[in-house]
Parts: C-alpha cells; sequence; structure tokens
C-alpha cells in the first residue's frame, strides 16, 4: 500500500537523474516516467538528446534505489516535491509520458516551463472511471503487460513481480484517481503526442490538451500503441529539443 508519509523535496539528488550534458545556452528537457516506471526508462533517449539538451529524469519514491522509501499515490505530492528542484538558468522543458503527462502538467502549473510536452495522455479534464489499482496481482499484471510499458520478463520472476508491484499499483492510484482543478491555464506552448492506435488515449482526447493552455499548441500523432514513442525516439527526442524531427 502506499505511505502518506512525507516525502523529501529539497534532496535533488534522490529526484533528478542528469542523463546527458550539454552547452549551458541548450535547454533543460525534464523527463516524467509512466506508471510503474522509473528514470532509468530514458536512458535509451540519451543519444539522441546529446548536445542537444541536458536531459534530466525524474526518479519516484519506491523503485530502484529509492525502493526503501514511502510510495507516493497523489499526482499532486509528486509534483510538489518535483517543481522546487528545477533548475531555471536553462530554458526549462517538461516531457511526461502517460501519468508522467499529468505530474508533468501539475509541475508546470507551479512553475510554468519555456514548453511542456504530454504523451500519450488524454487532456486532464477528461475523466475516466478507470479502476486498475483496485485489480488483484494478476489483474494489475494483465494491463500492464497488455500496454507493453514494462519488459515481460519480470513477471516471470516471482520475486521481481513483488518488488514491483506495490509501486505500479500506487502509480495507477496517482492516475486513476487525479482530478482536474479548473484554473487559470498556461501561457506557456504545450505539445500533445499520442500513438495512432493508443488504447489509454485517443486521438480525439489528446487533441483536447489544447484548452489547457493559452499558448501555441501543437499535436503529433505517431503510429503506435501506448508505448509508441520507443520505435520513435529519435523523433521526439527531436521535437522536445527544438529540433524539427528527420523522416
Amino acid at each position: 500500500m502506499a505511505s502518506t508519509s512525507e516525502t523529501r523535496p529539497h534532496d535533488t539528488g534522490l529526484w533528478l537523474r542528469r542523463l546527458t550534458e550539454a552547452p549551458g545556452d541548450a535547454p533543460l528537457v525534464v523527463c516524467f516516467p509512466h506508471a510503474g516506471g522509473a528514470a532509468s526508462w530514458y536512458r535509451p533517449f540519451v543519444p539522441h538528446f546529446a548536445g542537444r539538451a541536458e536531459l534530466v529524469a525524474v526518479q519516484y519514491p519506491g523503485r530502484q534505489d529509492r525502493r526503501s522509501e514511502p510510495l507516493v499515490d497523489d499526482i499532486r505530492r509528486l509534483a510538489d516535491a518535483v517543481a522546487p528542484l528545477l533548475d531555471r538558468d536553462r530554458p526549462l522543458r517538461l516531457f511526461g509520458h502517460s501519468m508522467g503527462a499529468m505530474i508533468a502538467f501539475e509541475v508546470a502549473l507551479r512553475a510554468e516551463p519555456a514548453h511542456l510536452f504530454v504523451s500519450g495522455r488524454r487532456a486532464p479534464q477528461i475523466v475516466r472511471d478507470d479502476r486498475v489499482h483496485q485489480r488483484d496481482d494478476a489483474g494489475l499484471v494483465a494491463e500492464v503487460r497488455r500496454l507493453a510499458g514494462t519488459d515481460a520478463r519480470v513477471f516471470d520472476d516471482e520475486e521481481l513481480v513483488r518488488m514491483v508491484l506495490p509501486a505500479i499499483r500506487a502509480d495507477y492510484r496517482a492516475a486513476e484517481t487525479y482530478r482536474y482543478r479548473p484554473g487559470p491555464a498556461l501561457s506557456c506552448p504545450l505539445t500533445a503526442l499520442t500513438g495512432d492506435a493508443d488504447p489509454k488515449a485517443a486521438v480525439d482526447e489528446v487533441r483536447q490538451w489544447g484548452e489547457r493552455t493559452t499558448g501555441a499548441f501543437a499535436m503529433h500523432v505517431f503510429p503506435g500503441g501506448h508505448f509508441y514513442l520507443t520505435e520513435h525516439r529519435q523523433a521526439v527526442a527531436a521535437l522536445v529539443s527544438g529540433e524539427s524531427p528527420s523522416a
């Protein structure tokens, strides 16, 4: 079960993992993982950001080297922890996938970035009564397998399953119980990305992210499902770093 114990929002070393360095005028790209994900999930993006941006990934409590820490099952509490840590000396770009898109959005409300990128997630004002977090372990594993976001071999190892399921369940609880609170829109540019066959984020639902900013809005639809970006890392990195994606 997730704990409501206090997190440690001012320990940058715990929360933020620098994956690449870049010249001082390059943007800072902060990436937020999906439900059950960790900062290391963004390591395959490193070659595509090298020299273009300083790439930093967020490490949530309760996984990998933070496994012994209390889990956090609330999107806003996660955003409250991360927002004060962000370096504003560079142009700040936030990128979040799936649950990470909601955290990135809430962080943007607290520390408006130069650009917000949201991926694989419907607009926050669209509510679904999803209850995956209430399923038994087998049901939770089946959902994660369906979306293909975690190496299937993990679920063949009972010890690994016991290790990762609490974090996955807490993250699903955070994502499924989150409710958007109407308020002032962002003013930064907002770009939404999705797969054309994503069962969790229909194209029309993703397009409604445009209502959440008064700034420029763009949308990019890629071939693929919920984790379309694993097959389009180069194009996604080009968009987020501010370059035109190559074919």
